[in-house]
């Protein structure tokens, strides 16, 4: 199985969406769970997983976690040429390091990233950013490369993106 998070804030809330899937072509989610927590934390410049990475590890106590061969988060898994963890990465450290994640971000992190790979998708002139951990960068690429999707946004990270802000 594999799993897509994103949270979306509002009024001191997050709402958290995890959508499931079995292949990383499939075009429909086997599963869509989600969870609103209250009084998160701030956003704390250049620090974005304190505030998301409780929401994620909360949802995730929802599934059954050797069923889970791979996570994909909205965001970075390496922030930087020094190996700086993101949100994915943070993610990895707290799951043993037993389930590989990639980071898909909308936007380029301010700083060179060796660890990070653009990805056109579709007919856009704006990239996707994948970055990954556990797994090799040009193997989470070629994964996100091949979701199914016309567009920049593969479907079921288009599906998980319109389902966190509902």
């Amino acid at each position: 199985m594999i799993l897509a998070f994103d949270t979306y804030y509002f009024d001191n809330k997050a709402k958290t969406v995890c959508v499931s899937f079995n292949k990383i072509t499939d075009a429909e989610p086997t599963e869509i769970k989600d969870e609103i927590i209250k009084d998160v934390p701030e956003y704390e410049p250049g620090s974005f997983y304190k505030r998301e990475l409780p929401c994620i590890l909360s949802l995730l106590k929802k599934y059954n976690l050797e069923e889970v061969e791979l996570i994909i988060v909205d965001g970075y898994a390496i922030l930087n040429n020094e190996g700086k963890l993101g949100l994915g990465g943070y993610l990895y450290e707290e799951l043993n390091k037993t389930i590989p994640v990639i980071g898909v971000a909308k936007s380029q992190f301010n700083v060179e990233n060796k660890f990070a790979k653009e990805l056109f998708r579709g007919e856009s002139k704006k990239p996707l950013y994948v970055s990954a951990i556990g797994l090799d960068l040009k193997e989470a690429y070629n994964a996100i490369k091949d979701m199914d999707g016309n567009y920049r946004m593969p479907t079921l990270l288009k599906v998980l993106d319109t389902k966190t802000r509902e």
